[in-house]
C-alpha cells in the first residue's frame, strides 16, 4: 500500500511538472507585439467585413426590397460585433501572444492585400 501511494505521488508530481503553467510570465516585448498584431488584424477584419457586407444600394431603406442585402447586412453586423468584442478580450495564456507575434509578419500583409483588393 505504501509503495502504491509513493508511486501515485510521484506520478502526480511528474504530471504537474510537464503541464505548462497558464500564469507564466512573458517578456514585455512579446506581449506588446502580440497585442499590437492581434489588434491590427482584428481591426482590418472588421473594416473588411463591414465593407463586404454593406448593401449594394447606398441607402438603408432599400434593404427591405432585396432579402439578400438584408441577410448580408445582418450577418455582417453580427460578425463585426463579434470582432469588436474579441478586440477587448485578451488571450489568457502566454503561448497565444507568442503565436500572434510569429504569425504577424505573414498575416498582416495578407489581410492588408485582401482589404486593398476588396476596396
Amino acid at each position: 500500500m505504501r509503495e502504491w501511494a509513493m508511486r501515485a505521488n510521484m506520478n502526480l508530481s511528474a504530471d504537474a511538472a510537464t503541464k505548462p503553467d497558464a500564469k507564466q510570465t512573458i517578456p514585455n516585448g512579446v506581449w506588446f507585439a502580440g497585442v499590437v498584431v492581434r489588434t491590427l488584424f482584428l481591426i482590418i477584419l472588421t473594416v473588411l467585413t463591414a465593407r463586404v457586407s454593406s448593401p449594394q444600394m447606398e441607402h438603408l431603406s432599400s434593404l427591405y426590397e432585396t432579402p439578400g442585402d438584408l441577410v448580408r447586412v445582418a450577418l455582417g453586423f453580427g460578425v463585426c460585433t463579434f470582432f469588436v468584442v474579441n478586440l477587448f478580450i485578451l488571450p489568457k495564456d502566454s503561448g497565444a501572444y507568442r503565436t500572434w507575434m510569429y504569425l504577424g509578419p505573414a498575416v498582416l500583409p495578407l489581410s492588408l492585400l485582401c482589404a486593398y483588393v476588396v476596396w
